[in-house]
């Protein structure tokens, strides 16, 4: 049995809560957030004994092996280095920061004190991507040629869900995760961006905070991926997300729907619904769903001392492109990727 702690108990926090609770070789042991009421609340629900709004008191324990860290894209730095120095595995969500330098830090931290660093990119283990990804393994697909990619969040995110809606932008929540799948899918690195956003609706609210971009990326065995992100669609839309992806091949060409609305819909006396089925939902009272999955998938390697199937290199290359997709937006211009 391996201790765990979680770092930030929020919305997508609360995901790890329920991984590792209910994971048979994990002990949740403390969790932490600067929400007190909300931390008493997680600690409640999920039975944690331990719960703390100061981050160094819950590394300082030496129950938990491992963390999660679950806090907004740019506080990441100095949680995981203080996770790694004090010999704590770590969990990341994505991206893995908003700088290189801060990246390199991280994977500094960690190599040097000989623990383990993953990036939560959940979408690998979404059932559609990973479809494409074993046509492409197989074959079938030939050699993958280019993409497009839609994946959209309402308005409701930046201006409700998020408190920081503001101090990010929708290519960090958003575009981390089609640009991790771009490089998984192709099996390739991106050497130029281009890339064009829009400011008009969120500014118009007093979010400081692009709409939207739409991001050319061009790879370096020759493949090419356009991808549109934007965090305004309409709060009428039947779920907070739309995921889109069409793949084509040198053989072959697929295309998925991944937004959970598209797989169960019921009507009733109370109105629509459309549940998600697939990123975060229970099965015979369990949580299942690939969110879920990403996270037991890092228990699993600190309980068994494996290595994760996402690296760190894998978090630094994805901030290095995001950040190009910033450059490029803000200059007009293409920008070239330099290692």
């Amino acid at each position: 049995m391996s201790g765990f702690g979680v770092i930030g108990t929020g919305v997508w926090g609360e995901t790890h809560l329920k991984a590792y609770s209910t994971h048979p070789g994990a002990d949740l042991i403390c969790i932490c957030d600067l929400d007190e009421d909300l931390l008493k609340r997680r600690a409640d629900e999920y039975d944690v004994g331990c719960w703390t709004t100061d981050y160094e008191e819950l590394l300082a324990n030496d129950e938990i092996d491992a963390v999660s860290v679950v806090t907004p894209d740019f506080l990441h730095r100095e949680i995981v280095v203080a996770a790694a120095q004090a010999g704590k595995h770590v969990l990341l969500e994505k991206p893995m920061a908003t700088t290189v330098e801060d990246c390199q830090a991280m994977i500094d931290a960690a190599e040097a004190n000989d623990v383990t660093l993953m990036v939560d990119f959940h979408n690998r283990w979404n059932p559609a991507m990973w479809g494409i990804k074993q046509e492409i393994i197989s074959g079938g697909m030939g050699e993958p040629q280019m993409m497009t990619m839609r994946l959209n969040d309402t308005i409701y995110v930046p201006t409700e869900m998020l408190s920081w809606g503001g101090d990010s932008t929708v290519v960090w929540f958003l575009g981390s995760h089609a640009v991790d799948l771009v490089r998984w899918l192709f099996d390739d690195e991106v050497k130029r961006v281009y890339s064009v956003s829009g400011s008009n609706v969120l500014r118009a609210r007093g979010i400081d905070t692009p709409d939207y971009f739409l991001t050319i990326l061009e790879l370096e065995g020759g493949g090419a991926a356009h991808i549109e992100n934007c965090w305004i669609m309409s709060d009428e839309m039947p779920t907070v997300f739309d995921f889109k992806v069409e793949m084509v091949g040198s053989e072959g060409t697929a295309f998925a729907d991944a937004s959970s609305h598209r797989m169960l819909q019921t009507y009733t006396p109370e109105g629509p619904s459309y549940p998600d089925v697939a990123v975060v939902t229970q099965v015979h009272g369990v949580p299942a769903g690939f969110g879920i999955q990403s996270i037991r998938h890092f228990a699993d390697c600190v309980i068994s001392g494996a290595e994760p199937a996402v690296s760190p290199l894998d978090g630094l290359e994805n901030t290095r492109v995001l950040v190009a997709i910033h450059q490029s937006a803000e200059s007009g211009q293409p920008v070239e990727i330099e290692r």
